[in-house]
């Protein structure tokens, strides 16, 4: 059944080739002029993300996961099984951060909680692909965090990594993902987290098949967290080790920011740059139709297919 989603997104492999050649011109004509970019509110979406409830993990339903089964701990993740769940089967695993809690400027909304994200349902359709959005942990490992991880002044990440290597585990175990096909994905905060946590160390690292990484990037600025200077992220990005990245952002003069830091340690054509082709700082436009999604599928499939290994 996992090839159902495989070939969902050759067929989607001819309108990406074309969705490539219109971000490429995009870009090029809207370079310094945000205003003729089009708001998320000017594309109906064609998918949502299914509503969250306490009941039992099934096909094409989403749950809460409460650490230790106990919802008064305050720790928790969000478990997606695709509509063509079978216990028999594997399956891969989007991994997904989300964005600190914020009110955008054009009326975007993030609360900073897991059940918030949107990216690896927009990836999948909801099929061939086990998905769970994860928290970021506090320093004591008990509450989740709608802003960074840890605590301030430090931000210490390794409550937050040491939950997320916890889960990963449980739901290969338990719901058959596959630890050779992992995706991390990540939005704002949970981007730069792609990176800062999930190349934190040998042991996270290792684990990652492909990245997902959707506006601002580790080491592009300085961040409150320690460690958050581009010198300490270039030597991060070094454990990427030839892995793929499909890097996106909303921000065009923040995507040349980007692929210049990433030159610095990276030079092997692993990476993907695409404009998300809409104004909004929101996960939601991978919920609509639009040509970076297809971009982003089409990457997405050929990571999972590739058999080299890491």
């Amino acid at each position: 059944m996992e090839n159902v989603f495989i070939i969902h997104n050759r067929l989607l492999v001819s309108i990406a080739a074309m969705s490539i050649l219109f971000i490429g011109n995009a870009v090029a004509q809207d370079l310094g002029n945000a205003g003729s970019i089009p708001r998320l509110d000017s594309v109906e979406p064609d998918l949502q993300v299914p509503s969250i409830s306490d009941m039992k993990p099934a096909p094409g339903r989403r749950v809460f996961v409460f650490d230790t089964n106990k919802k008064e701990n305050g720790l928790y993740h969000c478990l997606y099984l695709p509509k063509d769940w079978n216990p028999s089967h594997k399956y891969p695993l989007l991994v997904e951060f989300g964005g600190n809690q914020h009110n955008g400027k054009l009326g975007d909304v993030s609360t900073g909680l897991p059940e918030d994200c949107s990216l690896g349902f927009g990836l999948s359709a909801g099929v061939g692909c086990i998905w769970v959005s994860l928290p970021c942990v506090d320093h004591s490992g008990t509450k989740v965090t709608k802003t960074w991880w840890g605590d301030p002044p430090n931000y210490n990440p390794q409550p937050t990594i040491d939950y997320c290597l916890k889960t990963i585990d449980s739901i290969c175990e338990q719901y058959g993902a596959d630890r050779s096909r992992i995706i991390l994905c990540g939005f704002s905060r949970g981007a730069i987290a792609c990176n800062y946590l999930g190349l934190q160390d040998e042991e996270i690292s290792k684990i990652w098949k492909g990245f997902f990484v959707y506006s601002h990037y580790d080491g592009v600025r300085k961040w409150p967290f320690t460690q958050s200077e581009s010198g300490n992220a270039v030597s991060r990005l070094a454990r990427l080790n030839g892995r793929k990245q499909f890097v996106c952002d909303e921000d065009l003069a923040g995507l040349k920011r980007t692929e210049s830091l990433i030159s610095q340690a990276v030079s092997d054509g692993s990476i993907t740059y695409a404009s998300t082709g809409f104004q909004n700082h929101s996960d939601k436009w991978i919920l609509r139709p639009c040509p970076a999604r297809d971009q982003a599928r089409e990457w997405l499939a050929k990571v999972l297919q590739d058999t080299a290994p890491q």
